[in-house]
């Protein structure tokens, strides 16, 4: 059976909520230089250098999509999981890897 638009932005805002939460802890507890703007569908996390990972919903796709100073990648929702299309990796390392690579922050996500 098909995903839903609801169900799709349900599973995706989870994610959301995740890295959100872990930035918040990384600004207040451990005083990390990142700023992150939430806006509709779109995740945008700005870092010391001026770097930027956007992390957004494409909802017609049912996928998430993240574009890195590294390249772009796209995630669909398989097995119960967000996976990159590409190479088989799973979202949320693949962002905590990416945040820490880009940045030099390393993030810490409880689920």
């Amino acid at each position: 059976m098909a995903m839903t638009d609801t169900e799709f932005h349900q599973l995706a805002d989870e994610m959301f909520h995740a890295i959100d939460n872990a930035i918040e802890y990384a600004i207040d507890e451990q005083d990390e230089d990142l700023d992150i703007d939430a806006s509709g569908n779109v995740l945008q996390l700005t870092f010391a250098d001026r770097s930027q990972i956007v992390i957004n919903k494409q909802e017609p796709l049912h996928q998430i999509w993240v574009a890195t100073k590294f390249g772009g990648y796209h995630f669909s929702y398989v097995d119960e999981k967000w996976i990159d299309e590409r190479n088989g990796g799973e979202f949320m390392p693949f962002v905590l890897d990416s945040i820490l690579r880009q940045s030099g922050i390393q993030l810490l996500i409880n689920r």
